[in-house]
């Protein structure tokens, strides 16, 4: 057995390992019941916060002991996301026997959970972060390159791919077959919660792309942006309010079925 695959089977057999991953769901589901939040207070008028990842962690610290859970956000997420790369390469996984396509699904899900966990420990250490400020400045910067035009198109493109992905995943029930789910009614409950918590995440998801390639086309880095933008930009549009308490909603719904993953994922 290779150096790589035997580290891998060892954190896959650790107990502390897979209790830290388990509360990498856990945290992750703090934030996106934070961001929900944000995003219904946007619709009630007082969205002074960012509806992203700093924004939320902007939130965490502002409360009672918030530093430490900011801590423990970047140490679950970092867990999980090193949990995502073992499962990424290990065989007896049945989706890591399968094309590269599945193992990149993998590792992509760790890179988003290193990012959040990153703008984690930025704000635990005092600093802040604004994904909006970031994707702007990035989009300008690839605006002003030789095929900027179509690179940005092309990680709108990719972008919104994802938010597609997330509301298919939610809309057949695929993460089902991740969890060990109990009997009971409990199992429904559990269902529903994911079903509209992927595809609340994935619409969201889905319009930050679309921005990235208005941005492209108009030329203009300043439509580019990240979750934030997407959830003000629904808010502009027509019955705009309703759908941004439903996607804020969902998104704490998400955040939720996050608890229960923490309980049931397949680990």
């Amino acid at each position: 057995m290779s150096a790589p695959k035997a580290a891998a089977r060892a954190a896959e057999n650790s107990k502390v390992f897979r209790t830290l991953a388990r509360i990498g769901y856990v945290v992750l589901g703090i934030v996106h019941i934070v961001i929900g939040a944000v995003a219904i207070s946007i619709v009630m008028g007082s969205g002074g916060a960012a509806a992203d990842q700093g924004g939320a962690m902007a939130q965490i610290r502002q409360t009672p002991l918030g530093v430490l859970l900011l801590w423990i956000i970047a140490l679950g997420l970092l867990a999980l996301a090193i949990w995502q790369i073992v499962q990424a390469f290990l065989e007896r996984n049945p989706d890591a026997k399968k094309k590269w396509g599945y193992r990149l699904k993998y590792v992509g899900t760790a890179v988003a959970y290193l990012a959040i966990g990153w703008t984690a420990l930025v704000y635990a250490l005092g600093g802040q972060s604004s994904s909006s400020q970031s994707s702007q400045v990035f989009s300008a910067q690839l605006l002003a390159t030789p095929g900027g035009v179509f690179l940005l198109v092309l990680i709108g493109l990719l972008i919104a791919g994802i938010g597609v992905a997330f509301i298919v995943r939610g809309a057949t029930r695929a993460f089902k077959k991740h969890l060990n789910l109990p009997s009971g009614v409990a199992r429904p409950g559990i269902v529903t919660f994911g079903a509209v918590g992927y595809i609340a995440k994935g619409i969201a998801i889905g319009v930050a792309g679309i921005l990235f390639i208005v941005a492209a086309f108009t030329h203009d880095p300043q439509k580019a942006g990240g979750l934030d933008s997407a959830l003000r930009t629904l808010a502009a549009l027509p019955f705009g309010a309703v759908i941004l308490w439903v996607v804020g909603a969902g998104l704490i719904i998400y955040g939720v079925f996050c608890f229960a993953r923490a309980r049931y994922a397949k680990m």
